[in-house]
């Protein structure tokens, strides 16, 4: 009868014992972080369809079935909103971050010098954690002139290059503009914008996925 009773533990030491090394690592989430504004916070959008819940969907058909993607967006947000958020928006269980911010900045016509200091203590900070960016760019209104476009439209790509960062450049390419994809006011995607946006971001978000699990955060 004693053997019995053991017999269903022994069964359970010996599955365990012929578990791969390393399956407990393998099968945490990876989190990432989307730290951004309305565009990411999914601005007048329903249930799952905003930015990050989209691309987790997208991610886990695409076979990343332990990727989590956290929406830290906060709508309104600036540049110098999401730096000083940053600390308790990237928590510590963070992997990776998307950072989607300046949108608010050019249309409140801040000065491109200062969103430029902005994000570059963003990613300066988040890679001294060592934890690798995907920076999405964004477009100045034509309206703020070809000074200040010149001068805003280069921030994102600038810092890409010289931290070393992914970089998408237009986080509304193949939305701004087109009155279908974007809501009422013109400036917000619907959530088939979103879709869209998700489809064409995909390859630089694999590509962070893959820095994250080999810890290649630039330096």
């Amino acid at each position: 009868m004693r053997y019995c009773k053991l017999l269903p533990a022994f069964l359970l030491a010996a599955t365990l014992s012929l578990a791969p090394a390393g399956a407990g690592a393998d099968a945490r989430a990876l989190t990432i972080v989307a730290l951004g504004d309305s565009l990411t916070a999914g601005y007048m959008l329903g249930p799952d369809e905003d930015f990050a819940s989209q691309l987790e969907a997208a991610l886990k058909e695409a076979g990343h079935e332990n990727v989590k993607i956290a929406n830290a967006g906060v709508s309104g947000d600036t540049s110098s909103g999401g730096l000083a958020r940053l600390d308790w928006a990237v928590g510590p269980d963070a992997d990776a971050v998307i950072v989607e911010l300046g949108a608010n900045d050019a249309l409140r016509a801040i000065d491109p010098a200062v969103t430029r200091e902005n994000l570059d203590a963003i990613v300066t900070q988040l890679k001294a954690r060592g934890l690798p960016v995907l920076l999405a760019g964004m477009l100045a209104p034509p309206n703020l002139g070809a000074e200040y476009g010149a001068a805003f439209n280069a921030i994102h790509a600038d810092l890409a290059e010289t931290h070393g960062l992914i970089l998408y450049p237009f986080f509304l390419d193949g939305v701004a503009g087109e009155r279908r994809l974007n809501l009422g006011d013109g400036i917000h995607p619907t959530a088939e914008g979103i879709g869209i946006i998700v489809e064409r971001i995909l390859p630089q978000v694999e590509e962070l996925i893959a820095q994250a699990k080999n810890g290649d955060a630039v330096n």
